[in-house]
């Protein structure tokens, strides 16, 4: 059975388009309020949506989300209220979740028991940014028993060798990481990571998407001429922080998820 993540890359590649994958830090600034924008970004055009586990010492973050996962964290978000959290969304919408999560809090979990409700909740893959492939097999096992891909990071100081192993240890896509550093950094050299980009698409059919660093509709249709996916997450992060206090928070996010996949779907099209 194919999996949300593969007939999602599948549809959008039949219609010329390129994957939207937002990312948002579960339980910020309530479980109740993460709910609410997983639906309202969908119909704004988000295609996958990454969810953020916070966690008190998030080596691959920056600033942004590292405050998000404190105020996630004070909200009284964990692991568990996140997985029944999932499984209530799934009742309103079948688009893909993955989950983003530093494996200290899967341990304390138990691999086993994790992985198998957090498919039952209805997760679609699993990112851990501290657990490269050559490190993943305490998951590795009870992941593939529960049917769940396990997405790893590609850096750009990656050797030809690490890339072809990377590259082909990952499932639902390979997260390919344009800059050296933490997320929220600023994406400068594209040529770059299109050369990268196009040596990763050379030894895997699995879909490649860009994170870190992309934060504005330009960079976004930018992106797209290079990539399967792309990924937006401290941008969206600071909107839903700077609009917090306000009621219509989750409109405004909204709005600016909708001008990234405008943003994106007009690049499709000139560059189709």
């Amino acid at each position: 059975m194919t999996s949300r993540l593969d007939r999602t890359f599948a549809l959008l590649r039949e219609r010329g388009e390129k994957a939207l994958i937002t990312y948002v830090m579960a339980g910020d600034p309530s479980l109740q309020t993460t709910e609410e924008l997983v639906v309202e970004l969908e119909r704004a055009g988000a295609d996958i949506i990454e969810l953020g586990v916070p966690f008190s010492d998030p080596i691959a973050d920056g600033p942004v989300i590292q405050q998000a996962a404190e105020r996630a964290l004070r909200s009284g978000t964990t692991l568990r209220s996140i997985l029944s959290m999932v499984t209530s969304l799934r009742v309103k919408t079948q688009i893909p979740l993955v989950l983003m999560a530093y494996y200290n809090n899967i341990h304390a979990f138990g691999p086993e028991r994790f992985c198998h409700e957090a498919a039952k909740a209805g997760i679609d893959g699993l990112i851990l940014p501290d657990m490269p492939p050559d490190e993943a097999g305490p998951l590795r096992g009870p992941a593939a028993a529960a049917g769940l891909p396990l997405i790893f990071l590609l850096a750009p100081t990656s050797t030809p060798e690490r890339r072809t192993f990377v590259a082909r240890q990952s499932q639902g896509f390979v997260y390919y990481v344009s800059l050296t550093g933490i997320t929220g950094a600023k994406l400068v050299n594209l040529d770059d990571v299109a050369k990268n980009v196009e040596k990763i698409k050379k030894i895997t059919k699995v879909p490649v998407a860009v994170g870190f660093g992309v934060a504005t509709p330009e960079d976004a249709a930018k992106v797209t001429a290079i990539a399967d996916g792309v990924i937006v997450g401290s941008a969206i992060v600071k909107q839903i922080a700077a609009y917090q206090q306000k009621p219509d928070m989750v409109r405004q996010v909204a709005e600016f998820v909708h001008s990234l996949k405008t943003a994106m779907n007009a690049a499709s099209l000139k560059n189709r």
